[in-house]
This record gives C-alpha cells, structure tokens and sequence, in this order.
C-alpha cells in the first residue's frame, strides 16, 4: 500500500506523516528513557520532571527530523529516477545519516553515521522489494 502512496501523494504530505509518526515514536522512547537518565544522574522533584520534558522533545525532534529528511529525499528520487528500488533508500539512507551526524562537525562520524543508515534502509528497502 505504501508504494501505491508514493505515486499519488506529494512529497510533503509524506514528509508529514512519517515526521508526525516517527516523532510520536521517539517521544514516547523519550518518555521511556528520561526517568531512568534522570535517576542516573540523580535528579529528583521538579529538576527530575524537567529532564524529563526535555528528554521527549529531544528525541521526538530529533527522530521526526531524520524521518522527515528521509522521506522527502526518498520520495524526490524515486520521483525523479521513475524507479522503486534500493537505490532509492541508499541514498536517502545517507542523506539522513549524514544530516545526523553533522551535528558533531567530524567528518569521520559523519561518514560512518551516513554509511551506517545508509547500509540499513538499502536493506529494508531490498528485503521489502524483493
């Protein structure tokens, strides 16, 4: 059914929707992560529940970005290629990676992140094609 959406609905609307549910998903690991990293660090009363709050936004941000970046790049290529294939999820794959990692201004990372996510979506995609 996905691939029958690619075809249809524009690359936004996709975005959108891989953001929203991606993003969902990375709040509530948040939701499940910022406890026990507060009481790591010891945290307790409201600095404990504002670790918390920041944990969610965190990582729902920072998953709906990846998601987003993934989708649009995606969906652009497979649009313009006219192909649905793994070659599409590679390079969106290492898109995405690299828009990760670029955070940590070392060109190393940058490229095994991008490498790394890049390796996995051509997977999924393989696997989901074939």
């Amino acid at each position: 059914m996905e691939d029958e959406l690619y075809g249809v609905v524009p690359c936004s609307s996709l975005a959108v929707d891989s953001i929203l549910r991606v993003g969902t998903a990375g709040a509530i690991w948040g939701l499940c992560m910022g406890p026990y990293d507060a009481r790591q660090k010891g945290l307790t009363g409201v600095a404990r529940a504002s670790f918390v709050a920041k944990s969610v936004g965190k990582f729902g941000f920072q998953c709906g970005l990846v998601a987003g970046i993934y989708t649009v790049t995606r969906c652009g290529i497979q649009r313009y290629r006219r192909r649905n294939d793994w070659v599409n999820g590679l390079v969106a794959g290492a898109v995405a990676g690299a828009a990760v990692a670029a955070r940590t201004r070392s060109w190393t990372q940058v490229v095994g992140v991008a490498g790394m996510v890049s390796a996995l979506s051509a997977a999924a995609d393989y696997s989901r094609t074939s």
